[in-house]
């Protein structure tokens, strides 16, 4: 005798598939003991699917839903996270007269809480904000708009970026 799988471990589509496979068999006459070697499921497994067909129909082959239901337990609602994440996009912390200059999980807590009264915690925010698609960036050690041939240009004619070592170019510029 093969050993029984656990329909546990199998993805939803794959146990209703199962349960169908059980039920056809049944129709065609095989016994529970036949059923159970051939789709690899116990003998108990193959008659509480019978029993479950025989009492609800075919409807009782599908898996219940599981957990909760898509938005419930937030804190949030739709129309909130669609003014927030909006305010987000189209403006910086500093226009709201906020103390940030970037976005950051502290500064759309505070948002939060000024908008709507709501106290989130950042590890939330962090939930909340992954869930928006707004992902945490690195900021650029160099302007995008630097160029380099007026940065040298720059440092090369302030005096006050003189360094020893730098001879002729750096005494001249300092009138010695």
């Amino acid at each position: 005798m093969m050993k029984a799988t656990d329909m546990r471990k199998l993805s939803r589509d794959a146990r209703h598939e199962r349960r169908v496979q059980v039920i056809r068999l049944r129709n065609a006459g095989r016994t529970y003991d036949e059923i159970a070697e051939q789709t690899g499921l116990s003998r108990t497994g193959v008659f509480d699917i019978c029993k479950r067909h025989e009492t609800a129909g075919a409807k009782a082959l599908r898996d219940a839903p599981h957990g909760r239901k898509q938005g419930d337990g937030r804190l949030l609602d739709a129309q909130q996270e669609a003014l927030i994440q909006k305010l987000i996009a189209d403006k910086t912390p500093d226009q709201l007269k906020m103390p940030y200059a970037l976005w950051t999980r502290p500064a759309v807590s505070q948002l939060i809480e000024q908008r709507f009264g709501i106290k989130l915690p950042v590890r939330t925010m962090g939930l909340y904000l992954a869930r928006w698609g707004f992902t945490p960036q690195k900021p650029m050690k160099k302007a995008y708009e630097q160029s380099p041939a007026a940065v040298k240009k720059w440092l090369d004619e302030d005096p006050r970026h003189c360094r020893s070592g730098q001879g002729r170019r750096c005494r001249d510029s300092l009138g010695r």
